[in-house]
């Protein structure tokens, strides 16, 4: 019996020093916060702006109905190469066939006119100058038979020639004058004539003007009737069949669409960047470019353009088109050129970016989920801050908004406690941060859990258990 006693008195002994050693061991760690360390390291960092969108040709082009019309025939199929200035479709023309045709007799008719008109005015010209002629020939005559006339009269009177001789100067005379005056009558007529017939030449020009400039017009109309490529191209979309109408003007409509052309010679991928993210991209930064269709690879490509219109992330729709001002997420258009896109990619296809904005080598990383801020008054020691809560009605301005100015930086581990330091941060890669002051290479720092970090106080004893955490079952 005594012996059992003693049995069960040393086992008591045994738990009392027991429990006084995990008290002083729990008295010891109380107050110390379990963290998460790393060390500042130097690595390659390169920053990335991630993207997504879509896979579309450089140069497109929507062949649209410009007439309403039956498509009589479809010279192409979707996938099919053409060259610029092609005819792709032809719609149904009879009408406008049927005008151009009257067009073209009406300005061979106006054409006949006028060139009877032409040579009409070519004759009267001639025979203006036949009368002028017949006129100066006839005023030499009648020159020459006044010197008769007036040689005779003197004769006669001075009786040297007989009264007979002279009577027929005289009427020779006479007979001249009046052929004179019939000559002059005639040009006159003959000017006359040919005012008349100018006149009608310029009518019959005008006409001419007027049938061509009709004709062009309608020939302009038949010619719509017609689609012809403006590019050289691909067919990438053809959602009509011969037989079917198309009608122009109606937008986002089917039955406007006869086919697009896509210019395949430049692929881009048009994605569409956080407004956050839009001020590190510049032109012909590199980029690699993955497309959901052709999993496990990835294309190089370059920046050949930058949206400055704000896109409204839930419409699509430009920032300045919205009449209701919103504090909506907005993106950015930008469109990466593909250096050597495979055969097998097809506009549509959706995409993701990744632009390379900046790259450093060798540069002094951290872990993005250290950094933390805290404003400059909780920085300060314990019983400082309490003697500064106290005081802060008797602060001035200044010291007030000092206090409360926020620091970038993260939580250095030293003799067991955790000493706020101040950094400065350069780019951003996937994981890791590039800082450019307030540590050196090889510094132990805070990285964890984000509820420490985020409730973390200057100066706090901590104790360091870096373990995996445990999977759960569950």
């Amino acid at each position: 019996m005594k012996r059992k006693w003693k049995w069960i008195l040393a086992i008591g002994g045994v738990l009392v020093v027991a429990g006084g050693v995990i008290a002083s061991v729990k008295m010891k760690d109380r107050g110390m916060v379990d963290v998460q360390t790393g060390r500042a390291v130097r690595q390659d960092l390169t920053s990335l702006v991630t993207a997504s969108g879509e896979i579309k040709p450089r140069n497109y082009v929507n062949i649209g109905a410009n007439v309403m019309g039956r498509i009589l025939e479809l010279n192409v199929k979707e996938g099919d190469r053409v060259r610029k200035g092609q005819v792709l479709a032809q719609l149904e023309s009879i009408q406008a066939e049927a005008e151009v045709q009257a067009q073209n007799a009406s300005l061979n008719s106006s054409l006949a006119e006028a060139t009877a008109a032409e040579a009409g005015l070519k004759a009267v010209d001639e025979n203006l100058k036949t009368a002028q002629a017949s006129i100066d020939r006839a005023k030499a005559e009648l020159e020459k038979a006044l010197l008769d006339y007036d040689r005779g009269e003197e004769l006669w009177k001075a009786k040297l020639i007989a009264k007979q001789e002279f009577d027929s100067r005289k009427s020779q005379y006479d007979a001249l004058q009046a052929g004179v005056r019939e000559a002059q009558s005639r040009l006159a007529q003959m000017r006359a004539q040919r005012e008349q017939t100018a006149a009608q030449l310029s009518v019959s020009q005008r006409r001419v003007a007027q049938a061509r400039a009709t004709l062009s017009k309608f020939s302009d109309i038949l010619k719509k009737y017609s689609s012809i490529t403006p590019i050289d191209g691909i067919v990438t979309n053809l959602p009509v069949r011969v037989g079917e109408t198309v009608v122009p003007g109606i937008q986002n409509s089917s039955a406007s669409l006869i086919m697009t052309i896509a210019d395949m010679s430049l692929i881009t991928a048009e994605v569409k960047v956080d407004e956050t993210d839009i001020v590190n991209v510049k032109l012909n930064q590199e980029a690699d470019v993955t497309i959901d269709a052709i999993p496990n690879k990835s294309f190089k490509g370059h920046v050949i353009e930058i949206g400055n219109t704000a896109i409204l992330r839930s419409s699509g729709l430009a920032a300045s088109q919205s009449a209701i001002s919103s504090q909506e997420a907005k993106d950015f258009k930008v469109v990466v050129a593909l250096d050597n896109p495979p055969d097998e990619i097809r506009p549509g296809l959706s995409c993701t970016a990744k632009v390379i904005t900046a790259t450093r080598q060798k540069a002094l990383s951290i872990p993005i989920q250290a950094l933390t801020v805290r404003q400059r008054g909780d920085l300060l020691p314990e019983s400082k801050q309490s003697s500064a809560v106290t005081a802060t009605a008797k602060q001035d301005p200044a010291t007030t908004k000092k206090n409360k100015e926020e620091l970038q930086g993260v939580f250095i581990v030293n003799n067991g406690a955790a000493h706020f330091r101040e950094v400065k941060t350069g780019i951003t890669g996937t994981t890791d941060i590039e800082v450019l002051n307030g540590l050196k290479d090889g510094d132990e720092i805070i990285t964890g859990s984000y509820k420490v970090i985020r409730t973390l106080r200057n100066e706090a004893k901590v104790k360091i258990d870096n373990r995996a955490p445990a999977k759960s079952d569950t």
